[in-house]
């Protein structure tokens, strides 16, 4: 779908900001991947309030990890490619559930990979929906037959197309650690049945429309985690955090699809798997951090999620 672009071939670096870069906000947050941004006290960041209520400046960088270490260098045009993708995928998806974006008129140094969102009360969950078996689903499936508690068919291999998708939600963890796996009924310990009974609702809905459109684009969509939080405006559960992106989601090509061993995919795990390799020389269970990443592994990394919006979308990204 997309030419090899070539190293250099005119697309960005991976942006630093301070706050002095963003008149009318200040730097209250990082995450792995992440930069949130508050209205200050000038006339700027009052007219924002105004304007928008309680909101917050969402800005995508291009850092990328991987095994919870934030790796360098970044990959170029990431962040962009993330906050443009859920945009995409907001518009899909708003007869279903509202997002939390309410504006995308966001300072110049940031154009393209910010969002300005609404502030949610975030329930305490990742919202994780499967169509297929892989990745920490297969290795409890490998475990015990089930995943979170879900019993599934014997003979299942990494790659299987799931009897139906599951709802397989997981705790959240803080920078650094690992999500884990739970059962829906711990969800529903947690924030009540009946809001555990929407999100699981809500999640299996937006995974069927997602699957849908992606498949007729040549696409799988393996899995996909969600975030949820409710409007302090209007009590409706809201969807938050970025959608259906490659970070957040397993996309493989349809025409590759082959189970019984890992697939292809549109996302970071290139990067995984370089890291994983004799060529990095990184071992992953030592206290060391990951070496820096070659300059083949950034563009081909790139490359994919550059692949996948395209493909996702039908319309190249517009740099």
């Amino acid at each position: 779908m997309l030419r090899d672009p070539g190293v250099g071939a005119g697309h960005t670096v991976p942006v630093t900001l301070d706050a002095a870069a963003l008149p009318g906000w200040t730097h209250t947050y990082s995450g792995k991947v992440r930069d949130l941004y508050v209205p200050d006290e000038t006339p700027a960041g009052t007219a924002i309030s105004a304007a928008h209520g309680d909101v917050v400046l969402v800005v995508a960088s291009d850092r990328v990890s991987a095994y919870d270490h934030v790796l360098t260098p970044g990959i170029p045009d990431k962040g962009v490619v993330l906050t443009q993708l859920s945009l995409w995928w907001f518009a899909q998806l708003a007869d279903l559930v509202p997002s939390h974006v309410v504006s995308t008129d966001v300072p110049a140094a940031v154009a393209g990979r910010a969002m300005v969102c609404r502030r949610l009360e975030m329930f305490p969950v990742e919202c994780v929906a499967r169509g297929y078996l892989t990745g920490s689903g297969l290795a409890e499936y490998r475990a015990s037959g089930e995943v979170t508690g879900i019993p599934l068919p014997t003979g299942l291999v990494d790659g299987s197309r799931l009897p139906e998708p599951i709802f397989t939600p997981a705790t959240k963890a803080e920078l650094g650690e690992h999500d884990e796996n739970v059962p829906f009924s711990r969800v529903a310990a947690t924030i009540g049945d009946g809001a555990a009974a929407t999100l699981r609702d809500l999640t299996l809905a937006v995974y069927a429309r997602a699957e849908g459109i992606a498949r007729e684009r040549g696409v799988i969509l393996a899995d996909t985690k969600l975030e949820f939080g409710t409007d302090p405006t209007t009590g409706a559960v809201t969807l938050g955090d970025e959608v259906l992106t490659p970070d957040s989601s397993r996309f493989w090509p349809a025409a590759q699809w082959e189970p019984g061993h890992a697939q292809p995919s549109f996302d970071k795990q290139f990067v995984r798997d370089w890291l994983t390799s004799p060529d990095s020389g990184w071992d992953r269970a030592s206290d060391t951090p990951p070496p820096a990443l070659p300059a083949d592994v950034v563009e081909r990394t790139r490359a994919r999620y550059l692949d996948a919006f395209e493909r996702l979308t039908g319309a190249p990204l517009a740099l």
